[in-house]
């Protein structure tokens, strides 16, 4: 995608955030294209991916599949009814995982999601990029919450939040299921909008780009 500056005049605040340059990586709306290069990392970390994501029991599917799925996140993101990125190397050439800002939670708020790819892990990617689609949401989408939810047994995704400054709000029981389908508890984790400046998320380094590929300025 070619970026630039907005014109002018013209109008900045063009909402969602299509592109998002951390200071490692390149979080990005899917594109069809992309399936062949997901599909990759997704089997490099069947095993792990297995352990904590309900999803990855119908995993690997084939590359149509994926081409389906793809296109229909893409569809989903135009329509402004989720938000599904990919996470890039910077040079775009590899799927180092993935994440979101969701609508499930409903109100004034969004919920980040995020796996990483298996060799990836412990490098504090998964921080990077939530602090990065925090400050997206709060700045771009203009939201009063921001929330991230997991499985408590998950210890490195529930360090991501905690080193946010997010709170703990809940521990549902039996609200969620595992891999199998059995039922599990679910953390619940809140930032609020006036609460911000206190985190360290206000220090996220990141530059976004709209669907025309001019940037959209931070606060």
């Amino acid at each position: 995608m070619t970026t630039a500056n907005a014109p002018e005049g013209s109008v900045t605040d063009r909402c969602p955030a299509y592109r998002v340059e951390t200071e490692r990586t390149v979080v990005r709306c899917w594109q069809p294209d992309d399936a062949d290069i997901l599909l990759q990392a997704i089997s490099q970390s069947i095993d792990h991916l297995r352990a904590w994501m309900p999803w990855a029991a119908n995993e690997p599917s084939t590359l149509d599949e994926k081409i389906a799925l793809l296109r229909r996140w893409r569809a989903e993101f135009d329509l402004d009814q989720d938000y599904v990125y990919g996470i890039f190397s910077p040079d775009e050439k590899e799927v180092w995982g993935g994440s979101g800002l969701h609508k499930r939670v409903g109100g004034d708020a969004l919920e980040i999601g995020y796996w990483i790819r298996a060799d990836m892990i412990n490098k504090g990617l998964a921080t990077e990029i939530s602090a990065a689609l925090t400050s997206v949401a709060f700045s771009v989408h203009k939201v009063d919450r921001v929330e991230i939810h997991c499985d408590p047994a998950n210890v490195r995704s529930a360090s991501v939040p905690r080193k946010l400054g997010f709170v703990q709000e809940a521990l549902l029981r039996r609200r969620n299921v595992d891999v199998t389908g059995s039922p599990i508890d679910s953390m619940i984790w809140s930032l609020f909008r006036d609460r911000l400046a206190m985190t360290p998320v206000a220090d996220a380094q990141l530059t976004a780009y709209d669907v025309v590929g001019c940037e959209i300025p931070q606060p």
